[in-house]
């Protein structure tokens, strides 16, 4: 059993805790206000959005070294929706790795919906989340957690692959914002 701590307690947040516990693993959900109250899982997921990673890096960074940190973000221009917001050969995932060294850093669920996390499909296809890392017994873990709460789990590779992964969240959230696909639906994968 694993035990995870998800910073953020939004739609994403929220989803995630379904498929931690569904799994028969514990977890414990932090809003950014609760900066006070320790993240004691050894699996700590980053449900914020990407210009708020700063600070809870900043109020946390010594609590989270040690620890498997999974980014979620899609560092996407939310004023224009037309960019990402990280340098063309880089990553919101590299840019948090660079962070946080003494962590072992994840990229895993920006490619996914709340409501596909919850339903367990996107449309038809089984709901898969993507996990990207340089450990890969942090990845083994993530995706023991993800597969025992009902969902598919495929190693996306190395960190370097958080910036595909990012364009792929980028795009699926864009084509969502305006309309062409359903908050519930998106990319599946069959595999």
């Amino acid at each position: 059993m694993s035990h995870v701590s998800i910073i953020g307690s939004g739609n994403m947040g929220q989803a995630i805790a379904g498929v931690v516990t569904k799994g028969g693993n514990t977890v414990e959900v932090l809003s950014t206000s609760d900066a006070d109250r320790a993240a004691t899982g050894d699996i700590v997921v980053l449900a914020v959005p990407y210009p708020a990673v700063a600070d809870v890096i900043a109020k946390r960074g010594d609590q989270l070294a040690g620890k498997i940190i999974v980014d979620i973000t899609n560092p996407l221009n939310f004023e224009t929706f037309d960019s990402l917001t990280v340098p063309a050969d880089s990553s919101a995932a590299a840019e948090i790795a660079a962070a946080l060294p003494e962590s072992r850093v994840l990229k895993a669920f920006n490619t996914t919906f709340a409501g596909t996390l919850v339903s367990g499909t996107v449309g038809t296809v089984p709901t898969t989340v993507l996990i990207a890392g340089d450990d890969a017994d942090a990845k083994s873990l993530l995706a023991g957690v993800v597969s025992s709460g009902g969902l598919k789990a495929i190693d996306a590779g190395s960190l370097r692959r958080a910036r595909e992964l990012e364009a792929l969240g980028f795009l699926q959230l864009t084509l969502a914002v305006g309309e062409k696909v359903s908050w519930t639906g998106g990319f599946g994968v069959v595999a």
